[in-house]
């Protein structure tokens, strides 16, 4: 009778391959992973470290502009403080005197004596509260400490007349 082909395979000295033991429910050994450097953060630590830098920075910078508010909110008291009942603006005043505020030319009316002293340097005019306020000099070099952003004109009395940048010949 004919034999196999595995039997003539056999003869002709190929030998069988060993077969693999499959178990189906035999528990599988736990995987060994290679163990990570403490300096390689996974993606989800890199993102909560991430997520942290951010918020501390969100919250410096809010910090910040509370630290900034609460300043301006102090100096616009301290000048409120300091210029109540100081301004020397008239009712009657007809001379106005310009100058230069925020870009802008701005205007005050002062009675001819006082536009001397503003002139002068007797004199100084400082914004607030969107006005324009007359006051003494000393006061006004006080507004010039608290914030030196309001103090709109004060002539310096020691610099040159000739050095105000205004030929002579202009007229307002």
């Amino acid at each position: 009778m004919s034999e196999s082909l595995r039997d003539q395979l056999l003869k002709a000295g190929f030998r069988p391959s060993p077969q693999l033991k499959l178990h189906k429910h035999a528990p599988s050994k736990p995987e060994t992973r290679k163990p990570r450097a403490p300096a390689e953060p996974d993606l989800a630590q890199a993102f909560a470290m991430r997520a942290k830098a951010d918020r501390v920075e969100r919250e410096a910078v809010e910090r910040e502009a509370r630290e900034k508010a609460a300043a301006r909110k102090e100096r616009k008291r301290a000048m409120q403080a300091l210029l109540e009942g100081k301004a020397l603006n008239k009712a009657d005043a007809d001379q106005p005197r310009n100058f230069e505020f925020a870009g802008k030319i701005r205007r005050v009316y002062v009675t001819a004596g006082q536009l001397r002293q503003i002139n002068r340097g007797e004199l100084g005019v400082v914004m607030h509260g969107g006005r324009a306020l007359v006051i003494a000099r000393d006061v006004a070099l006080q507004a010039q400490a608290i914030a030196p952003e309001v103090v709109a004109l004060l002539v310096d009395p020691s610099a040159p007349v000739a050095d105000d940048g205004v030929p002579d010949d202009l007229m307002w």
